[in-house]
């Protein structure tokens, strides 16, 4: 399937550009999402018409992007958990949870943003996680994870 990106995805082609994408993802996912057209002539020129007003929306969430990447780099989450022995956890540390411990402190991070290359944490310690703001922004953020249980001393 063809279709007209309608703003810039990663690891798949920028603003304008008529890419080929499994039926699915296209059907399922950037079609429904606003994110692209099927690419015909018609929708190219209706894509010619729109492209001041899609470049301006693309640079305003780009801009947008950068100053959430300037707040929150470099900021430490610390999330308590129930730990067994060894310091492995009783569950496990997943995005949804960076999120909300993430609100909790005051910074406005979103599940889908947050990497986690290796899977959902499962044992205490610190880790250095990628967040993923905007396809051309990404920062650093350090997640503690520590024993609800112990006593700070």
């Amino acid at each position: 399937m063809d279709v007209i990106l309608l703003e810039r995805i990663h690891k798949l082609g920028d603003l304008g550009d008529t890419v080929k994408v499994r039926n699915g993802y296209g059907r399922n996912y950037l079609l429904p999402q606003g994110k692209a057209l099927p690419a015909n002539d018609a929708n190219r020129k209706v894509f010619e018409e729109r492209k001041a007003e899609l470049m301006k929306r693309a640079e305003e969430s780009l801009n947008a992007a950068k100053m959430r990447g300037d707040k929150i780099n470099g900021a430490v989450i610390t999330i308590e958990a129930r730990v067994a022995d060894q310091g492995k956890l009783y569950g496990s540390v997943a995005p949804a949870d960076i999120a909300d411990a993430a609100a909790a402190q005051g910074l406005e991070i979103e599940r889908a943003e947050v990497d986690m290359p290796d899977g959902p944490i499962r044992v205490i310690g610190e880790y250095e996680l990628r967040l993923m703001l905007h396809s051309e922004i990404e920062c650093q953020i350090t997640v503690v994870v520590k024993d609800a249980n112990a006593s700070d001393e």
